[in-house]
């Protein structure tokens, strides 16, 4: 007898290459098919008049074959079949389709399900599903719609599925029958069925409710179970109050914004707390995050304790290391950085100072992450650009350490609906202002037919001793893609242009002429750089005053705004123009954005509201079990009410631990594991 853990393969029909196909798609066993959910539904339930049909609209009809006949020849060969009713004809076409024929007959009757379109005056079906009317017959109901993978079918999965739902029967629901009662859903097992075959819209409306709910629940439960393992009384560092952040401060080279002032407080209070400090910092491109976090680190270096920060891109690292080591010499605080291309001497070096404590503040990358990476007394933990590291790697370099404090950068502002999902362990912090003298970035967009003056404009920029960025989305030419490529921009602006010093970037290239390419530019050696979004994040350079993003519409609002951000740093008026012909649209509505705000997050709201939750923000990136019907934006409601729930029972069962409460800690620790939480 089948059960839910066993693999796909004991099913009929699925063979190793079928196997193979599945797994790419994250499905292994039968349970992972069973919440395999369909992405659209077919309405079959009503036969509708050929009279009656509307182009674009998808229909199920029902009519007698009138005409047959093949026109065409080889693979153009078409089998087109008049169908006729009471009210009208239609047009039935299906290409290079012999074998078809063979299994339909003139003056039978059949049912066909497609979308309709109108040709030379004529509605027609392309290749719609087909059956025989007297097999078939009206009530089919709503058909599954699933979302393909490579070499399977509908008719597969549908088969599949079928075979895998009585299997559901066997699940125990894992919330109580009064917590399902109290919160009006249905069962897990009715709700399974119904998702995969709903008789009706109201039954399916329950069966998504239901699973929408569960898929909060377990993911606020989840979180809340790991902020309680980090939050233990009694184990975090408690630093002593005092003025070590005012000494920090009282040394740098400009005064900080409110804003930051703001944070430096809330990060002062955590470090003094007998709790493990976990705070997340936003902050707009620009906005001091990195000042913030050196001051925390030297709070926790003058108590006696070491800081990391690490960062996901060796450039970025050099970056910080520069910049920090900067601020942290004169106070006599010991910097390194390390990187997988250090020498094998050199890194050994590092590794004994840094576990015997000579090294007080070290920046590295993911080469952090070795085993033989080994602190004296780590007392704080920073991520820059956290969201680009997987979770285990984040919690790889917080075990070096007991109870560390943590501290977390983005310069993705993330919208609030959002936040309370991806970060309700975490506390948030917002530096949303920037530093005073900051004139704000002129944005516009330019068709392609302007381009030969944007250029000229940024040849006159160049002039007055400015550099400029020019950002395609692809490397080489794409026949499948209306976008121009880095390496053709770059041949064909250096012969345009060949007084003007360019270099070309992209992620083909090899490390070490990356860093060279960035660097040169950086020195104000290269004036223009071509580029693809390898530049998004990891350069900072103050005199550059142009931004020009080629096919801009390619972009979303998110990475428009952080590729804005690379000018913009320095005291000179600087300019965005972003090159599209869009004109109606999300590509033409993210255009129009940009032109109108510098705020990154009303931009980040903007982009929530025209991309969903699911491609704003993808959770897997977060180590978040994987959302897979529920959108904290669209089912804001849903997200609450289960959110309220979890907090009731965590504070009625902390652990877990009652009976009625296992098999939801079971599936909640499952869940979590299975993501790499």
């Amino acid at each position: 007898m089948l059960q839910l853990t066993d693999p796909l393969t004991l099913l009929k029909g699925i063979g190793p290459s079928k196997a193979a196909a599945l797994k790419k798609a994250g499905l292994e066993s039968l349970a992972d098919l069973l919440r395999y959910y369909p992405r659209a539904y077919q309405d079959r339930r009503t036969l509708t008049p050929i009279a009656d049909l509307t182009p674009g609209e998808n229909k199920l009809i029902q009519g007698r074959i009138s005409q047959m006949a093949f026109t065409g020849f080889g693979k153009k060969r078409t089998l087109r079949l008049l169908l006729t009713d009471s009210s009208g004809s239609l047009e039935v076409l299906f290409f290079n389709a012999t074998y078809l024929a063979r299994s339909l007959s003139r003056d039978s009757d059949y049912q066909f399900f497609g979308r309709v379109s109108r040709r030379g005056g004529r509605l027609q079906m392309l290749h719609p599903d087909i059956q025989n009317a007297n097999a078939a017959g009206q009530g089919q109901g709503w058909l599954p719609v699933y979302p393909l993978v490579h070499g399977i079918t509908q008719k597969n999965l549908y088969n599949w599925i079928d075979q895998v739902l009585p299997l559901s029967d066997d699940l125990t629901d894992h919330l109580p029958a009064q917590l399902v009662q109290k919160n009006r859903l249905i069962g897990l097992a009715q709700a399974l069925q119904a998702m995969h075959r709903p008789s009706d819209r109201q039954t399916w409306r329950e069966a998504r409710f239901r699973l929408i709910f569960d898929e909060f629940l377990l993911l606020f439960l989840g979180i809340m179970l790991r902020s309680r393992q980090s939050e233990a009384v009694g184990q975090a560092i408690m630093l002593p109050p005092g003025r070590e952040i005012d000494e920090f401060l009282s040394r740098l080279p400009f005064s900080p914004t409110d804003a930051q002032r703001r944070v430096l407080s809330e990060i002062e209070a955590d470090m003094t707390s007998p709790k493990v400090m976990d705070r997340l910092i936003q902050g707009d491109v620009g906005s001091g995050k990195t000042m913030v976090a050196a001051a925390a680190a030297y709070k926790s270096i003058r108590n006696g304790y070491q800081a990391v920060l690490m960062a996901p891109t060796e450039v970025l690292a050099r970056q910080h290391a520069k910049t920090i080591t900067g601020w942290f010499s004169p106070l006599k605080v010991s910097s390194a950085l390390l990187t997988g291309r250090i020498s094998s001497k050199a890194r050994q070096e590092l590794l004994q100072d840094l576990s015997q404590g000579r090294i007080d503040f070290l920046v590295g990358t993911h080469a952090l992450l070795q085993a033989d990476v080994c602190f004296h007394s780590l007392g704080l933990v920073i991520t820059d650009e956290q969201h680009r590291f997987g979770v285990r790697q984040r919690e790889l370099l917080v075990q070096k350490s007991k109870h560390p404090d943590r501290l977390v950068m983005t310069a993705t502002p993330i919208p609030k609906t959002l936040a309370a999902t991806l970060y309700s362990e975490l506390e948030l912090s917002a530096i949303d202002e920037l530093p005073p003298g900051r004139k704000p970035v002129l944005t516009r967009i330019a068709r392609q037919n302007e381009r030969r003056s944007v250029y000229e404009f940024m040849r006159q920029e160049v002039a007055k001793g400015g550099q400029a960025y020019i950002v395609t989305p692809l490397i080489e030419e794409s026949d499948k893609l209306n976008a121009k490529a880095a390496s053709q921009l770059f041949a064909g602006l250096t012969a345009f242009f060949p007084d003007i010093k360019a270099g070309l970037l992209h992620g083909a290239l090899p490390s070490v002429e990356k860093d060279r390419v960035m660097q040169e530019f950086a020195e104000g050696r290269l004036s223009v750089l071509v580029s693809t979004v390898v530049i998004e994040v990891g350069v900072n350079v103050q005199n550059a005053t142009v931004m020009i993003i080629e096919s801009a519409d390619r972009f979303g609002l998110a990475t428009l705004h952080q590729l804005r951000g690379r000018v913009g740093r320095g005291d000179r008026q600087s300019h965005c123009i972003l090159i599209s012909d869009a004109r109606e649209g999300v590509a033409a509505e993210r255009a129009a954005i940009m032109t109108q705000t510098n705020d990154g997050f009303l931009i980040a709201e903007k982009d929530l509201e025209l991309r969903g939750p699911g491609e704003f923000f993808g959770t897997r990136q977060h180590g978040l079990p994987e959302l897979k019907l529920a959108d904290p934006v669209r089912h804001f409601k849903i997200m609450v009410q289960a959110q309220t729930l979890a907090r009731e029972l965590m504070q009625r069962d902390p652990e877990l631990k009652l009976p009625e409460h296992r098999l939801l800690k079971a599936n909640t620790e499952k869940l979590f594991t299975e993501s790499g939480r």
